[in-house]
């Protein structure tokens, strides 16, 4: 299952970019899957979902990555790739207004993120909630759908539908009703990206979504996501995975520096790989021309990309 859409991606450029950066790491991780405000309603309009120019994310004036320039368009996505404390998840939380640009320009949809957050869906790798409150998994799946509500209004059978849709589409509805810290973590996770489905958004930012899942987890994430790109939304994902990653239409390669940005097959090169990962080795033996090995550790082991070149 492919996530590049038909209408494909506006990108600034591939090739490297060497911006150097200074930085005092990339932080935690947001608070779960969430997005601030009403939910999109089903498609993204015309122009830009995000667009950024001479953008610098960071802490505290501190830049954690710099020199960032790159347009999404409405159903297509970018991949950030790159080791711990790379500045992916920094990116991310500045998308979604977390965090705010140290310089540059940084819009959704052609304003400020903080203004556009009620088209939006972020999903962190941290996912408080669950365990502080006694929340069933269909609870947090409900979350989705508040924005839309407001504090009075009662759910309707669209936003029951919904969630239930969700659920069922990550393989997650028959536990509905169980206490999410009763779920393996790899359910937990499909249940949080059910909640992104709910969501409807027209933006969805996704901070390493397949961490912790299985196979069939990750096949019905790709499958999901990618007819979420049909419907019109816009996906920017961070990932350690290379497998992943070329299966989108745009990827960046991050190392507290912009690597590279471009397609797949122009950026996912061995000496840019280096450049992201530290340490490539290239398959010796004939019969495997374009294989190679990322040493770097993501899902308990080192990655064996081929790359077909």
């Amino acid at each position: 299952m492919t996530l590049v859409s038909g209408a494909g991606a506006a990108g600034s450029g591939a090739g490297a970019a060497d911006s150097g950066a200074a930085g005092s790491g990339a932080g935690a991780a947001g608070s779960g899957a969430a997005g601030s405000g009403a939910a999109g309603s089903g498609a993204a309009g015309s122009g830009a979902a995000l667009r950024a120019a001479g953008l610098a994310v960071g802490y505290e004036r501190h830049a954690v990555v710099s020199d960032i320039d790159v347009v999404v368009s409405p159903r297509s996505s970018l991949a950030l790739v790159g080791t711990n404390g790379s500045g992916k998840s920094t990116l991310l939380k500045s998308i979604v207004g977390l965090i705010k640009p140290v310089q540059g320009v940084l819009e959704v949809f052609g304003e400020p993120p903080s203004s556009s957050s009620v088209r939006f869906a972020y999903l962190s790798q941290a996912h408080a909630a669950g365990f502080i409150l006694p929340l069933r998994a269909i609870d947090i799946v409900r979350m989705a759908r508040y924005p839309n509500l407001g504090l009075l209004r009662p759910a309707t059978s669209e936003d029951r539908d919904l969630v239930m849709w969700a659920m069922e589409t990550m393989g997650v509805a028959p536990f509905a009703r169980a206490p999410l810290r009763s779920l393996s973590g790899g359910q937990q996770q499909r249940v949080y990206l059910a909640q992104v489905l709910a969501r409807r958004a027209d933006l969805i930012v996704l901070d390493e979504p397949t961490s912790g899942l299985d196979a069939g987890g990750r096949e019905a994430y790709l499958e999901a996501f990618a007819c979420e790109l049909e419907r019109g939304a816009a996906l920017v994902t961070a990932t350690h995975d290379i497998s992943e990653a070329v299966e989108y239409d745009q990827v960046m390669l991050l190392a507290r520096r912009v690597v590279a940005l471009g397609s797949g097959a122009e950026v996912l090169t061995a000496d840019r790989l280096l450049d992201t990962f530290g340490i490539v080795i290239r398959d010796p033996h004939e019969e495997h021309a374009g294989r190679l090995v990322i040493a770097e550790r993501a899902h308990g082991g080192p990655q064996v990309v081929d790359t077909g070149r």
